[in-house]
């Protein structure tokens, strides 16, 4: 289920198919809708609800016009197909929270991330709260989950360099020089990462915490990160 008209206009330019397209009544017109998924793959479905039907099936309390039913996509590693040869990577090992999931797509997304890797998911991808809190960048941005081993092996297969966000024998991250095919790895804020990430890993990064607080929420520390990739990348290409 997909609320919002920008959401669903992403989930069409992003390929997903949809089935039925619902809008309420008292906030939109079949032209409205019509127009929404004009550039679909396929034609679905357009239903008219009453009022009373589309408070019911908002989560958003009907602050909404446009509900659609969409199909699921195919997530999993083996699905993947890499072209770029500097491949840029975000791996998210077991996160729970939808919001924080959702606000990792959407920086990742904004970053130019190539690729998202849920390792070990905890959640279900189609959250609404991660549809909501990526704003569609759920849609827009190649998504895939795995184990933390599939996914570790896919990267080494693929000859990707590790860099895992770890407290123990790191480096800062602005005295990284990140490599061309690289994947950026954060764990949870409770937790961190498993052991067997740090084991495999090429290099350990750290944020240093010159505060009292001694850690970061999980999206403002991977937007650290990963932006950082991006500014040294964008350095080189002006070489």
């Amino acid at each position: 289920m997909i609320e919002g008209a920008r959401e669903i206009q992403m989930a069409v330019e992003g390929g997903f198919e949809i089935e039925k397209l619902l809008f309420g009544e008292h906030m939109a017109t079949y032209f409205d809708a019509e127009k929404l998924v004009l550039h679909a793959d396929n034609k679905p479905e357009i239903i008219e609800i009453s009022r009373e039907v589309h408070l019911r099936v908002c989560i958003r309390e009907g602050t909404e016009s446009f509900i659609a039913v969409c199909k699921y996509k195919n997530h999993d590693l083996s699905c993947v197909k890499l072209e770029k040869e500097d491949v840029f990577i975000l791996v998210a090992e077991a996160p729970e929270k939808p919001g924080n999931i959702g606000a990792l797509l959407r920086t990742a997304e904004g970053a130019g991330v190539d690729m998202v890797i849920i390792a070990n998911p905890r959640t279900d991808l189609y959250n609404p709260n991660i549809i909501r809190s990526s704003l569609g960048c759920l849609f827009s941005l190649p998504v895939y989950t795995g184990t933390s081993e599939e996914t570790i092996s896919f990267l080494k297969e693929e000859k990707i360099f590790i860099y895992t966000a770890s407290l123990e024998a790191s480096l800062p991250y602005y005295q990284v020089e990140f490599e061309k095919r690289c994947a950026i790895v954060v764990g949870t804020e409770d937790k961190g990462l498993s052991p067997v990430w740090t084991d495999n890993s090429d290099q350990n990064i750290i944020i240093p915490m010159l505060g009292k607080a001694d850690s970061l929420n999980v999206s403002v520390s991977t937007g650290i990160l990963i932006y950082e990739v991006l500014r040294q990348r964008l350095m080189l290409s002006e070489l």
